[in-house]
């Protein structure tokens, strides 16, 4: 049975009342801007959130993100179950204390997420979470996303173009997802030690655009293509994966394709695109594997022996 959407959808029914989440685990969908001691239902006019798990009537029908998000409201006690990390070191702490931490060697074990407070960037992480992995993330609004992850999530917030602070970010981090053609490898980010760069590319898109859409998409395109450049020639295992239009829509309902030439043209489902992006992880190549994708009509059931398979085929 196809999932429930990830986007609420109106409803006249009343909801049943839900148990209070624990204060550092709220959902995504929650804002900087939201008192904490706010009723439920309340006149304020509130910022439209990013995005909004919506409560399945079955329990068996519940997305996996409405699985991961009841699991984390469950509070500290599933901690241990869920594979959460022990407390990380917040940014902010005293100079001393940061400089000291920098020369410790952490084992290379955390994956990094790009423009983590992105909507796509969430889903990736969301994913990242029920596989029970240790994730640092690079966020414009700090505040936001602790209160949306919590511990789950060691958040990084500064310049990319500081050389100590991309040491910081890039301390222990294993693998690197890019969920958005953000800009963010350049020439002066020193990569050594990362094994494995999973970029989520709108190249082929970009490029396909025309009109007024083109001169829109100027600044995006030329970041697309500086990404990509900087990460092939990086010499670090990497999978480009060139998807089609992104679109908010819910994930898991359609199959995929992945003929060439069907980025340009085609779409796909942000959900499916962080599932892919997240999936690829494990998949290292030796050098460089690149294919587009959008939905379509070939269903995927083990992305672990899709990966294999066309990295044989060369």
């Amino acid at each position: 049975m196809p999932a429930p959407p990830l986007f609420a959808r109106p409803s006249s029914a009343p909801s049943a009342p839900q148990p209070a989440p624990h204060p550092n685990l709220l959902r995504p969908s929650a804002s900087k801007h939201t008192k904490p001691n706010r009723p439920l239902l309340s006149p304020v006019k509130r910022r439209p959130a990013l995005f909004t798990v919506v409560w399945s009537k079955n329990k068996d029908d519940a997305s996996f993100t409405d699985r991961i998000l009841d699991y984390i409201e469950g509070g500290p006690k599933l901690r241990k179950w869920y594979g959460a990390p022990d407390l990380l070191p917040k940014d902010g702490g005293a100079e001393g204390e940061e400089e000291q931490s920098l020369d410790v060697k952490d084992p290379r074990d955390a994956v990094l997420v790009t423009n983590g407070d992105s909507e796509i960037g969430q889903m990736v992480i969301l994913s990242l979470i029920l596989k029970r992995a240790r994730i640092k993330a690079l966020v414009k609004d700090k505040r936001s996303t602790e209160e949306a992850f919590g511990t789950y999530v060691e958040c990084m917030v500064g310049n990319i173009e500081d050389k100590s602070f991309t040491k910081k970010v890039l301390r222990g981090v294993r693998s690197v997802i890019c969920p958005t053609d953000d800009g963010f490898f350049s020439d002066l980010i020193d990569l050594k030690g990362v094994q494995h760069i999973v970029l989520l590319s709108q190249l082929s898109v970009y490029r396909n655009s025309g009109g007024l859409q083109a001169i829109m998409n100027s600044k995006l395109r030329k970041l697309a293509e500086r990404d990509e450049e900087v990460v092939l020639a990086s010499g670090i295992p990497c999978t480009i994966i060139r998807s089609a239009s992104l679109q908010t829509t819910p994930g898991g309902e359609r199959g995929f394709s992945f003929t060439e030439g069907i980025a340009a043209k085609g779409r796909i489902s942000k959900e499916d695109a962080a599932t892919i992006c997240v999936e690829a992880l494990d998949a290292i190549p030796q050098t460089k594997f690149i294919f587009e994708v959008a939905n379509g009509e070939e269903n995927v059931i083990d992305w672990k022996a899709w990966f294999a398979e066309q990295m044989a085929k060369g």
